[in-house]
């Protein structure tokens, strides 16, 4: 028998965890150290009370990778050794075993490396109550684990039989919520790539009524990133539009928690401009959402309460969770990535769509269209209404994390800013360290810099007037960066 403390896993592994969950190298992610942190997050959750005997469910999931099935059967395998009744649900959307785990007051975990190369996978954790935040983190790292080394071997474990119970919940959430019939008229192009959603946006969105063709299936795991989307899909998508005059076309990052959504040209929309498109139709009084995202934001005028956060979704998830108990009736949340929560059940065509304070693809792109027919305007010129602030981000793949602290740490005197970025963007006119080093400009341009929390990434952001200026500024950026890095 061995015994582990989960802080020292990270170390050994070289499988980080955090609130994110546990990523890394496929070849790294062994069975066993999946194994440790599942019982980890276990006995977490017994030491608070959140499970309480024995024989209960833990939903489990995962996406199309490679190396996801094996560790689906790991991540089982420690719940049952522990007692509990684990529950496949098959490979769905990130958001379909987190709504089952609600609904069933279970924990659910999902197997996932999300937008990250093939090479790479993850395990992200959801409590019975949610996702985990900070304080959660901190206490699993602390968790002692016994695990009996003998059981592992080149085999690796079975999953038991699949349940489609969370999928099928899934796509009722969508199409016995929301009206029938309500995207009738409307041609909807699906990107399928290697999404785990990819068949369960068709159900939905043609459950709805709309005219849906499915576009680009592979085989092959490609890692969509809807923050840094690839020029072959920018390009993709302005193809199929032309080709087959589409009023949308609709897509997601790998484990379809965030979504890609298109104006009927085939132009991606930012997934922070498509929050306030989506968060206006919703009616929300209340909005978090990172630091990082979009200014239009604040300048639209059209909500009541804002609330800027750190980025990532347990950041935006704990200031929704404030802002419900501030008194905030519609309270909603998304990132710069896209990904859209809601803290609060909300009226939608005479009927409650239940609070999901997760990443959600489909509730977002479905609001964007509903609003388009709403007010008689296709999506582009939904976008044409919202106050001219534009952005523009990208990331250095394969950049240390401790490459990324030190040009962050070379930045703490405004000197060293005007030095590297004056001549191309002007003094500076205000800072923000909520989550690396988000410059304002005289100008009111904007230049954010940050490491990636869940892989070694450096990204960038920029902002500003016109779509051409935020892209200029982002090449600027990007090419300075990789000089600092040298």
């Amino acid at each position: 028998m061995t015994t582990i403390k989960i802080n020292d896993l990270m170390q050994q592994s070289g499988v980080k965890f955090g609130t994110s969950g546990a990523r890394g190298l496929a070849a790294e992610m062994t069975d066993q150290v999946c194994y440790t942190y599942t019982k980890g997050f276990l006995q977490y959750l017994e030491a608070d009370g959140e499970l309480k005997k024995s024989g209960e469910s833990v939903a489990i999931a995962g996406d199309l990778r490679p190396s996801t099935g094996r560790i689906m059967a790991a991540v089982a395998k420690a719940a049952e050794d522990m007692g509990y009744v684990p529950v496949n649900c098959g490979r769905i959307p990130s958001p379909a075993v987190a709504l089952y785990g609600l609904k069933n007051n279970a924990p659910a975990i999902m197997v996932t490396g999300s937008h990250i190369p093939a090479d790479r996978n993850g395990i992200k954790f959801n409590k019975c109550s949610g996702e985990i935040l900070k304080y959660d983190e901190e206490q699993i790292r602390e968790q002692v684990v016994e695990v009996e080394e003998s059981i592992f071997s080149d085999k690796g474990f079975e999953l038991p039989e699949e349940n489609i119970d969370a999928r099928i919940d899934y796509v009722n959430r969508y199409t016995r919520t929301f009206p029938k019939g309500c995207l009738q008229g409307k041609k909807i192009g699906i990107y399928q790539h290697s999404a785990v959603g990819r068949d369960v946006l068709i159900e939905i969105f043609s459950g709805l009524g709309a005219d849906v063709t499915p576009l680009g299936f592979s085989d092959t795991f490609i890692p969509v990133d809807t923050e840094a989307i690839r020029e072959e899909d920018a390009k993709l998508a302005k193809e199929w539009s032309a080709e087959n005059g589409f009023d949308v076309i609709l897509s997601t990052d790998g484990d379809s928690d965030r979504p890609l959504v298109s104006d009927e040209y085939g132009t991606w929309l930012r997934g922070d401009v498509a929050g306030i498109l989506a968060a206006k139709y919703l009616g929300a009084d209340s909005v978090s959402t990172p630091v990082s995202c979009n200014t239009a934001l604040e300048k639209c005028g059209w909500f009541a309460d804002i609330r800027r956060t750190r980025i990532g979704s347990p950041f935006v998830v704990a200031s929704m969770i404030d802002a419900s108990f501030a008194g905030c009736k519609k309270v909603v949340g998304y990132e710069a990535n896209g990904g859209f929560l809601i803290n609060s059940d909300l009226p939608v065509g005479g009927k409650m769509l239940r609070a999901l304070p997760t990443r959600d693809a489909v509730l977002p792109v479905l609001s964007i269209i509903l609003l388009s027919i709403q007010e008689r305007k296709p999506i582009s010129a939904l976008l044409e209404g919202l106050p001219q602030r534009f952005t523009a981000s990208d990331r250095i793949q394969d950049f240390p994390t401790e490459e990324s602290a030190r040009i962050i740490r070379r930045f703490e005197e405004v000197s060293a800013i005007d030095e590297a970025f004056g001549e191309a963007f002007g003094s500076v006119e205000s800072i923000d360290r909520t989550d690396g080093l988000r410059v304002t400009f005289e100008s009111s341009e904007v230049l954010h810099m940050r490491p990636s929390g869940n892989a070694p990434e450096f990204r960038c952001y920029n902002e500003a007037d016109s779509e051409e200026r935020a892209e200029k500024m982002q090449r600027i950026s990007m090419e300075i960066l990789l000089k600092l890095k040298g």
